[in-house]
């Protein structure tokens, strides 16, 4: 019988969903350009947004300070900036309500006796763990307040990554409370750990990708505007300190980010593919075949996704394939994580 009651299951279930929905709104904030809509990090007094025509101006007049109006929404309209203000906006209200859909269950299942001391630290991790996602966060929306338009790529990717991190944490605690009996197999956990680790390197170019726009400077696929590989990452001179931190000053960065987005996606398109033609004859249970079944239709979809993305960039980056993007390689990384855990669990 499992020792975690029905309610404390669907509970921290329900936290792996919101993170998920998190992420996919983090994604909508990036590709609208409103991420710097909001400059000011107020945790509690920020949860009310400006309710009179004053106080909308007055948020606008902030905004208006920010490289981003005065370089690139130079002359936006009072509805266009209430538009990005409303995407960053539920981006911070959806993490505000995280932290009370956690905080009030949370005491009420501790008064009752219903978490022991095991899972209440798996819990306080998972707090810790948002704290530094959010911390980060807010490092990247004020790397955007000065100088550069837009928030920092390096800081963006590692947001990213901090967020699918506690997006699988939380998996992993929502399995251990399941209380699942897993039965014994031949699958075989190394190829899984491999996979995992590149798919982090390539989910870290998937938030450069966004962080440096890369799509708009070479929307076509196969080829990258007629050429395999850019003839400016092949320019020797061209690799320096300066491209690689001033990365918006030359096509070099955004060339090869995405050259090696490509290149990793094509590596793990045929590992995965070899990856599911091993273990499938060694699966042993229905659990098992539909975890790897899962896995594959993610890891195509996924890819076919990251096409359709880029040919339907024509000027911008087309949010609703973007997010969608996002959102699945966010799924694909979970599915390479159970089936790791099956394999670990056999």
């Amino acid at each position: 019988m499992n020792k975690y009651s029905r309610a404390v299951r669907i509970w921290i279930w329900a936290g792996v969903i919101m993170v998920f929905f998190q992420i996919v709104i983090g994604g909508i904030t990036r590709l609208t350009g409103s991420g710097l809509s909001i400059t000011r990090w107020e945790i509690v007094t920020g949860t009310i947004p400006p309710l009179s025509e004053k106080q909308w101006e007055e948020a606008f007049e902030l905004y208006r300070q920010t490289p981003q109006y005065e370089q690139i929404n130079l002359g936006m309209s009072m509805s266009e900036f209430k538009f990005i203000y409303f995407w960053e906006y539920m981006h911070r209200l959806w993490a505000r309500l995280l932290f009370f859909v956690f905080i009030i269950p949370y005491i009420f299942f501790v008064v009752k006796g219903k978490i022991g001391r095991s899972l209440n630290l798996k819990l306080l991790g998972a707090v810790g763990l948002a704290a530094v996602v959010a911390s980060i966060g807010w490092i990247m929306v004020a790397s955007g307040l000065i100088d550069r338009p837009w928030v920092n790529a390096y800081k963006l990717s590692i947001h990213l990554m901090l967020g699918l991190t506690l997006f699988t944490y939380l998996f992993w605690v929502a399995i251990k409370v399941n209380g699942t009996k897993w039965a014994s197999s031949n699958l075989l956990g190394k190829p899984w750990l491999i996979f995992l680790l590149i798919l982090i390197i390539q989910i870290f170019l998937g938030g450069m990708m966004s962080g440096t726009r890369a799509a708009l400077f070479y929307p076509t696929w196969p080829d990258m505007y007629g050429e395999f590989i850019p003839s400016v990452i092949l320019e020797g001179q061209n690799w320096n300190a300066e491209n690689f931190t001033y990365y918006d000053r030359s096509l070099f960065m955004t060339a090869l980010v995405q050259f090696l987005h490509r290149m990793v996606a094509y590596l793990l398109m045929v590992f995965g593919a070899i990856m599911i033609w091993r273990q499938w004859k060694d699966a042993q249970n229905t659990l098992e075949k539909n975890a790897l079944i899962t896995f594959g239709g993610l890891l195509f979809i996924q890819i076919l996704l990251g096409i359709v993305t880029l040919l339907t960039t024509k000027g911008q980056i087309p949010v609703f394939w973007g997010v969608m993007h996002q959102g699945v390689a966010s799924l694909l990384f979970l599915s390479v994580f159970y089936n790791y855990y099956i394999a670990k669990k056999s």
